[in-house]
C-alpha cells in the first residue's frame, strides 16, 4: 500500500478545511434564508453544494484519504464548468462579474486539487487494487459471522 505522511493528510485536511468554510460561509446562508420563489435549479445547485461543504467538515477533515472522491467531484465539475461556460464566454467577451468570480474559483480548483491529492496513494488504491466484487457473498472477517440477513 502506497503511504501517505502526515504532512500530506494534513495538507489534505486544510483543504477540506478550506472548501468547508470558503464555499459554506457563501453557500449555507443562501440555503438557510432564501426567497419562497427559488429558482429549482438554483435551489438542487445549493443544496448540493451544501451537502459538499458538509461532508468536508464533519467527514473529510477526520478521514481525509476515504474522501478523496470528493476532490475528484470538485476537480471534475469545476473542468467541467470552465470547459463548457467560462472558456465560451470568456472568448466572447460575456463575463460578467458573477461569472469572472466563478471563472476564478474553479481556476484556482483546477489548479490546488491536483497539487494535494496524493496520486500515488490514489494510483494503488483506485486504479490498480482489485475492483469490489460485482456479485456473491461477503467475506467474514476471521471470528465474525455473517449475519443471515446480509448472507442473503
Amino acid at each position: 500500500m502506497h503511504d501517505v505522511s502526515t504532512i500530506r493528510l494534513n495538507v489534505l485536511r486544510a483543504t477540506y478545511l478550506l472548501i468547508a468554510l470558503g464555499m459554506g460561509l457563501q453557500i449555507w446562508p443562501a440555503i438557510l434564508q432564501h426567497p419562497a420563489g427559488v429558482a429549482h435549479m438554483t435551489g438542487v445547485v445549493r443544496s448540493m453544494l451544501g451537502a459538499i461543504t458538509l461532508l468536508c467538515a464533519l467527514v473529510a477533515i477526520r478521514h481525509p484519504l476515504k474522501l478523496l472522491p470528493l476532490l475528484f467531484v470538485e476537480l471534475a465539475w469545476k473542468a467541467i464548468w470552465v470547459l463548457s461556460f467560462g472558456v465560451p464566454l470568456w472568448r466572447a467577451g460575456l463575463l460578467d462579474a458573477g461569472t469572472r468570480e466563478t471563472m476564478q474559483a474553479c481556476l484556482l480548483g483546477l489548479v490546488l486539487f491536483p497539487l494535494v491529492i496524493p496520486w500515488g496513494y490514489v494510483w494503488t488504491n483506485y486504479v490498480c487494487a482489485p475492483a469490489d466484487r460485482w456479485r456473491g457473498q461477503a467475506a467474514a472477517a476471521p471470528g465474525i459471522p455473517i449475519p443471515s440477513a446480509v448472507r442473503g
